[in-house]
């Protein structure tokens, strides 16, 4: 079972990282991917993902470890980008092998919706009118709800 937890001070290979995960997961039938971005609407400039390390890290590797007990995975893949961005940007990078599709969609999903709502993570976003903090919609929470 390979889990691969990273934090990423820059721009990271959405592409790349994706088939080097797979690569190393020749067990799976199946590799269910979700690329979050910065949106290049709305007036975003920027957006900026603040954290405390030693919290955000091992809470996102406990997420991972939850992820695959919970699913016959072969593999997860959970890449988050901190620091400021522009649009467009790659933001997050969630994968899961499994022998079996089911499995892998679950887990991604699972792994986006508890980020979505409670990551350990800090967003602003700039515009022209100057930068605002970023907080959990109440749909984000009902995503998560879902799985307890």
């Amino acid at each position: 079972m390979i889990l691969d937890v990273r934090l990423v001070p820059g721009a990271f290979d959405p592409a790349g990282e994706l088939a080097a995960f797979a690569a190393r997961v020749p067990a799976a039938g199946g590799v269910v991917s979700f690329l979050g971005k910065v949106r290049a609407d709305s007036g975003v400039e920027a957006l900026e993902i603040r954290h405390y390390e030693p919290m955000t890290l091992p809470g996102f590797a406990a997420l991972a470890q939850t992820a695959a007990r919970r699913w016959a995975l072969e593999g997860l893949l959970l890449l988050h980008r901190v620091g400021e961005m522009g649009p467009d940007a790659p933001i997050v990078l969630v994968a899961a092998a499994a022998r079996h599709r089911r499995d892998a969609f679950a887990a991604t999903d699972f792994v986006m919706d508890h980020l979505k709502s409670e990551s350990w993570l800090w967003k602003r976003e700039r515009t022209a009118q100057g930068w605002r903090w970023i907080e959990p919609r109440a749909q984000d929470h009902a995503d998560r709800a879902r799985w307890t």
